[in-house]
């Protein structure tokens, strides 16, 4: 027997301009749909009298963008989630997953064009609304947001035994491909602001923080967040410890002043935790 079922609609890739006069505004979204409901007919006996097709939600997102604002994923996901809820009378659960990928302006001789655009590097503003008929939770989040710090970063005292061979470090290279995800405890946030403080306060605690391990970092950039920022519920950070290895110079008749690393992807230790208020 059927024990849980959900389709929907991935990867739908939207591009939105804003135009301002000579100064336009870029929107660059890949949008996720997932229905949850009473569909299991349509799997145990092909009747698809209820089922509204994935094609229709990719029509959705393009509808909804042409007719209001998409440039906060946030808001466009709630938009997303109500539609579907009033129209879908199967429909118990909706979840909108929403990745956008940030653009700036190319400055030529210090000046913004105003319709000129750079992709700025691999990190990825994240949203998720889930909604039901009783209630909705708004999530956000930044993924592959690579940050280093080549010192205030320790890793000793830890537990050996006989197979043990890292050595104790007082002073080492810390790197992580952070993805953070957050929970707003209702839509009334200014969601935009809200995500830049919250990275800003990710980056900056990273930067500055005394680290005795990648966990005790970790800790300490999720509090700040929730020390910082009220609308915040609960806020989860994946950390993989992206290893430089000072490479041993000594068999070349050199010195390694720690100076002098290999970056390797694999092996990677994965540290997460979740903080709640």
């Amino acid at each position: 027997m059927l024990a849980e079922t959900a389709y929907g609609k991935s990867r739908v890739r939207l591009v939105k301009v804003a135009r301002h006069g000579d100064r336009h505004d870029l929107t660059d979204l890949a949008v996720a749909i997932r229905f949850e409901g009473d569909y299991d007919t349509s799997y145990t006996d092909g009747d698809n009298s209820g089922v509204l097709p994935t094609d229709t939600m990719k029509n959705t997102v393009y509808a909804l963008a042409a007719t209001g604002e998409a440039e906060e994923p946030e808001v466009f996901g709630m938009r997303l989630a109500s539609h579907f809820r009033q129209r879908n009378p199967r429909l118990r659960r909706v979840r909108i997953d929403i990745s956008a990928h940030p653009w700036g302006r190319i400055a030529i001789g210090g000046r913004e064009q105003g319709q000129a655009f750079i992709r700025q590097g691999s990190e990825t503003r994240t949203s998720t609304v889930e909604m039901d008929a009783t209630k909705h939770t708004i999530g956000a989040g930044v993924t592959d947001l690579t940050i280093l710090k080549s010192s205030r970063s320790a890793f000793a005292g830890f537990l050996r035994d006989e197979y043990t061979t890292l050595p104790d470090t007082a002073d080492r290279l810390l790197a992580t491909s952070l993805t953070a995800t957050w929970r707003y405890a209702d839509a009334e946030v200014h969601f935009g602001p809200a995500w830049r403080v919250i990275r800003t306060t990710l980056v900056e605690t990273f930067a500055q923080h005394d680290s005795k391990s990648v966990q005790h970092t970790l800790h300490e950039m999720a509090r700040a967040v929730l020390d910082s920022v009220a609308p915040v519920t609960a806020i989860r950070l994946v950390m993989p410890n992206k290893h430089h290895l000072p490479v041993d110079l000594a068999r070349l008749g050199l010195e390694n002043r720690n100076e002098v690393f290999v970056p390797t992807d694999e092996p990677y230790g994965l540290i997460e935790a979740t903080l709640v208020r």
